[in-house]
Order: structure tokens, then C-alpha cells, then sequence
């Protein structure tokens, strides 16, 4: 049997996903199938490396050193193919906080963001709560696939934009960007002097045929133009541990992230966290090539299952991450309706695809990072609710 087939209980352990679909959804008796983090153990050598930390049984402050640093550095080179320097990283709880943390240093209030609709939900209320203007340039949506829109994406520049939000591969839709349309918006925002922050958590969650460009290795002149955030997190599913890494090669832009972390009081990880990360990338490889074999036929499972059983329902093909973007326009109904049928029908909850902005009407995302057992449940749910 797969490692990846034991159904764990979550349940009672602080876990967004399982212990607060009341609160989330205002019923506890549903299957959580919403929240972006896996249903399996991470790597053992994970699961050892924490082991033998918790053992040694003190805590104090702990630093992020150069072994850490290395194992980001070497895992980057190897996986994607790009050589970067440990003078570049600087760290972050998650990359979201980065992601707000770089929204401070960069940008002013009132200051114009763009983001590509439908798109991560933090992207907008980043750019909201800390009192910047939301431009969006919604990808465009056709025979299933979405595409970028560079006519809306320049007019979009020309409006004073200071900071690109790239989501790369994309959440919620799973495409994973192409070199040739990386270097299209990359030449754009080099035209409008606009700083690019590629979100490239999900860039280890490929499937085979497609390949992750993180766009600060196209060329000298993008890379000082973008901050790459990246994380364990999705990769071995250690989000809890809240470690991330920004790359930032341009020092101008790293100082100046480094000040709004001196105003904030942060200076390092969380003791797990660094432990965690590096055993990850330095020993994870393995199993993530398992993991994506697992998640690869858990995709086929469902395509064929909405064929047969859904075929209204239209899967939009993820290249990439372990969450599915379905198409459920055909339907007719409306989003409270087909939320309803969702959580009253099926037991089912999904996030909505109003979450992620203009364009997202009438879809769904599910996150299948679950054994076989689990996903099969969630689409026999899904066939009660929309069948």
C-alpha cells in the first residue's frame, strides 16, 4: 500500500482545515476538502530531524544559518535550474507575511498593485489592508484554459502601477507560466519600471510534461527586478511550521524589505521551522517525486469521474499544485446556490470561486492532497450536491 494511502484523523489537533469548518462554513458535519495543505505525513527525514531537535529539549533563540541557507540554495539549483547566492535570502512565517511585508517596503498607501484575477485571495486583502489600490488584469478564460491578457496587462501598467503580484504556478487555476509569456509581462513591467513579487510556493507541485521557470532566472535585468517568494510549505506540507524564504538579488530592494523587518521586531524562524526547512529540501526529494505520482493519478481519478458522472462540471487541467479549478457555469446557478447545494446536499466544503476575484464566478476550488479514500468520498459528495 502507498504511504500516501493512510487516512489520518486531524481532527482535535488545531487544524484550519478540519476543526473550524463551523466556524468557516457554519456547519462542522462536512468534508473539508478546501484549505491548500495536504492530508499526509511529510518526509520522514522531516519527521526525524524535528525529533531529534524536540529531543535536545532546549529552545532558545535560534538563528537561520548557512547550512539552512545551503539547502535552499542547493535545492533551487537543482530543481529549477537556477544558481542564486545565500546573501539574497531573507526569511518570513509564511509567504504571505512576506508578501505584506514587501507591500510595505516597496509601495506607499494608495499606491497601485496589479494582480491577475481570478487569483490567491491574500493577494487582494494584502493589497487592501494595508491601504494600496487594487488593479486587476484578469486572465482570460477560453475551451477550458486560461491565458494572459497583455493588452489588459499593459493598460493596467499605464495606470502608475508600482508592484506586480505574480502568482507562478497559478492558484486556483494550476497553470504553471510558460518562459515565453514570463518574458512577455516581465519586458512589460521592466517598460512601466514596476517591481515584480513572484509567488512561486506551489513551483515544486508540477506535473510531468510541464516545467516551473522562476522568472528572476530569464535574465540579469528581471532577476534585479523581482522578489521570489517561496516556502516547504505546500511542497512537504509544513505549513504549521511557518518558514519561508524571500529571494531578493537586488540590495537596494533587500534593505530595504530588511528595514520594514526591523520596524516589525522580526529577526528569525521559529526553532522548528528551520530544522524542518532544511531537512525538507535537503532530503524530500524522494518522496515529493512520490507525492507528485500519487496527486498526478488522484487528478485522473477525478477527470474521469466528472466525465462520467459530472460531465456538466468542466475540470480546468491543472499543470501544476494540488488544487483543482472546476468549472460548474453550465450549471446556471448562482454562487449562493451552488454553495448551498455544496454544504446542504453534499456535505461537501469547497472554497468558492468568488474568493479569488472577478472571473471566479461559478467555480469551485478542491484541494485533492488527500488519500484515494478521502477524494473518492468528496466526489461522491460532489455528485449528490450537483448530480
Amino acid at each position: 500500500m502507498s504511504r500516501f494511502e493512510e487516512v489520518i484523523d486531524r481532527k482535535g489537533s488545531s487544524s484550519v482545515k478540519w476543526d473550524l469548518t463551523k466556524t468557516v462554513f457554519g456547519k462542522d458535519d462536512v468534508l473539508p476538502m478546501w484549505v491548500a495543505d495536504m492530508d499526509f505525513l511529510p518526509p520522514e527525514d522531516v519527521l526525524e530531524a524535528l525529533g531529534n531537535r524536540l529531543k535536545h529539549g532546549i529552545f532558545g533563540y535560534t538563528f537561520v544559518g548557512d547550512p539552512t541557507a545551503d539547502s535552499i540554495k542547493d535545492w533551487i539549483q537543482k530543481r529549477h535550474g537556477w544558481k542564486i547566492e545565500k546573501s539574497w535570502l531573507q526569511y518570513s512565517p509564511g509567504v504571505v507575511p512576506a508578501i505584506s511585508t514587501i507591500i510595505q517596503a516597496l509601495t506607499s498607501p494608495l499606491d497601485k498593485i496589479l494582480v491577475q484575477s481570478p487569483v490567491y485571495t491574500p493577494f487582494f486583502n494584502l493589497v487592501e489592508d494595508n491601504g494600496r489600490e487594487i488593479v486587476n488584469a484578469q486572465l482570460k478564460y477560453q475551451d477550458g484554459s486560461y491565458s494572459i491578457d497583455y493588452q489588459a496587462f499593459e493598460e493596467s501598467l499605464k495606470t502608475g502601477v508600482k508592484l506586480f503580484l505574480l502568482c507562478n504556478p497559478h492558484n486556483p487555476s494550476g497553470r504553471v507560466w510558460k518562459k515565453e509569456e514570463l518574458t512577455k509581462i516581465a519586458e512589460l513591467c521592466k517598460k512601466y519600471n514596476v517591481v515584480i513579487v513572484s509567488d512561486e510556493i506551489h513551483s515544486d507541485l508540477v506535473y510531468k510534461s510541464h516545467t516551473h521557470t522562476p522568472l528572476a532566472s530569464l535574465n540579469d535585468t528581471f532577476r534585479d527586478m523581482t522578489i521570489t517568494c517561496i516556502a516547504p510549505s505546500k511542497t512537504f506540507n509544513l505549513a504549521g511550521l511557518q518558514a519561508s524564504a524571500m529571494i531578493t538579488p537586488n540590495s537596494e530592494l533587500r534593505e530595504k524589505i530588511a528595514g520594514i523587518h526591523k520596524k516589525q521586531g522580526f529577526f528569525t524562524l521559529n526553532t522548528f521551522g528551520i530544522s524542518g526547512m532544511e531537512a525538507a529540501y535537503r532530503h524530500g526529494e524522494q518522496w515529493l517525486e512520490e507525492i507528485l505520482d500519487y496527486l498526478q493519478e488522484n487528478v485522473k481519478v477525478t477527470k474521469n469521474f466528472l466525465e462520467e458522472h459530472l460531465p456538466e462540471l468542466t475540470l480546468v487541467d491543472p499543470e501544476g499544485t494540488y488544487l483543482l479549478w472546476i468549472d460548474c457555469t453550465k450549471l446556471k446557478l448562482s454562487d449562493e446556490e451552488l454553495k448551498n447545494r455544496l454544504l446542504d446536499k453534499g456535505k461537501l466544503a469547497l472554497e468558492p470561486g468568488t474568493k479569488y476575484g472577478p472571473g471566479g464566478e461559478g467555480f469551485v476550488r478542491m484541494n485533492i492532497a488527500c488519500p484515494r479514500e478521502t477524494l473518492l468520498d468528496g466526489l461522491e459528495r460532489l455528485r449528490v450536491a450537483l448530480g
